[in-house]
């Protein structure tokens, strides 16, 4: 079996005057679930993660995902291209102020559009405006978009830790 080594990076922001924003193209809209659906929040999960392996949630039960999608510290955001799912965001704030980019990313035929960074811009607006938050912070890894950890970086926030791991 052959190992892998890959790198995670975790950054944060902690005023949103860091952001360096793009602005939303007209031709794209951010709308936030209001109505939780767990069902929504799996295809969604599915939907952008199965290209760059995400398989955290993979065996996760229906109740494990209701329960982590009807919190009060959770919310999720859906943008959308000519009526298409063009990506998504889930912020996580359990503590009431460090607010976690928890799921990040566009739908396969919408990578390389222009819309990452001003997706992402929306994601780190919404948490700097959900009441309370102090921090926003979010991890990437090398197995993500090659453009993640720069549009990230792009975006104002900055690296307080990486982790090398090994996958045998």
């Amino acid at each position: 079996m052959t190992e892998r080594n890959y790198n995670t990076f975790f950054l944060e922001m902690n005023s949103p005057d860091e952001l360096i924003s793009k602005p939303l193209p007209e031709t794209l809209t951010v709308i936030e679930c209001e109505e939780p659906q767990y069902q929504f929040n799996r295809f969604l999960y599915e939907l952008i993660g199965t290209e760059w392996e995400w398989g955290d949630l993979d065996n996760w039960t229906d109740d494990q995902w209701r329960e982590m999608v009807e919190r009060e510290d959770h919310r999720t955001w859906v943008a959308y291209y000519r009526g298409s799912i063009a990506g998504y965001f889930e912020l996580h704030r359990p503590d009431g102020v460090n607010a976690e980019i928890r799921y990040f990313g566009l739908a396969p035929n919408f990578i390389g559009k222009g819309f990452g960074g001003p997706l992402l811009s929306h994601a780190i607006e919404a948490a700097w405006n959900w009441h309370g938050t102090k921090r926003v912070w979010v991890h990437t890894c090398t197995f993500d978009h090659p453009s993640a950890l720069t549009n990230y970086l792009a975006r104002g926030m900055m690296v307080y830790k990486e982790e090398l791991s090994i996958i045998a």
